[in-house]
């Protein structure tokens, strides 16, 4: 009988710890830790496993440490992130007496500085795909608060002929001013696709060697 009874009391002085508010905010930096290594390794690793095995040559063992390195270090970046961000959130807040929206700015700045700041593949994707976002909201932030004025027509047909305009000119004369990964996607759709030998590389194997 003793044995179930441990547990119990345990699950609930754990679950009596969690409702109380003077622990809120460091509960929420744990808990936010948590999430971001679950987030991060449930988006990098089916990322990492695909661009792995479609773009990147080596043995089986190779190409899996390598997805289990990308993954680790996506989930392992977002996690310390969302523990620093938070961290500082609540240390502003506490000092302050109040949530001012600077607080958010120069937390996440702390944080994109420690956590994001050092230059590789994983970093460098993430602040790019955050950067299209960031563009995005202050071009919409901008139309609501007057400081532009809102566009009589859909400019997303102008935006996407932009976008699609400067990224072939950069892939097909600047190619090395682009990111190594869709580099190789760019590589995969438009070199690739230049060169066949028969009926098996042009519609089932993609064969990037010139012809003999």
């Amino acid at each position: 009988m003793a044995g179930p009874v441990l547990p119990r009391s345990l699950l609930r002085a754990v679950n009596d710890l969690l409702r109380k508010r003077r622990y809120r905010a460091a509960l929420a930096v744990l808990k936010g830790f948590r999430n971001g290594v679950r987030y991060g390794a449930k988006i990098r690793a089916p990322h990492a496993l695909v661009m792995t095995f479609l773009f990147k040559r080596g043995s089986i063992r190779e190409k899996l440490t390598a997805i289990l390195q990308a993954t680790f270090t996506h989930s392992r970046n977002l996690a310390y992130f969302v523990f620093t961000y938070k961290s500082l959130l609540a240390a502003q807040e506490k000092i302050h007496g109040s949530k001012w929206q600077f607080h958010s700015f120069l937390a996440a700045c702390v944080g994109g500085w420690l956590v994001f700041g050092e230059n590789n593949h994983i970093n460098s994707q993430i602040n790019m795909y955050l950067l299209s976002r960031v563009l995005f909201g202050l071009s919409r932030l901008a139309v609501e608060k007057g400081f532009i004025p809102e566009p009589k027509h859909d400019v997303f047909p102008l935006f996407s002929a932009a976008v699609w305009g400067f990224v072939l000119w950069l892939f097909e004369y600047h190619r090395h001013t682009l990111q190594p990964s869709l580099q190789s996607s760019m590589t995969y759709l438009y070199d690739d696709s230049n060169i066949w030998h028969d009926i098996s590389d042009f519609l089932i194997y993609n064969k990037a060697e010139p012809a003999k």
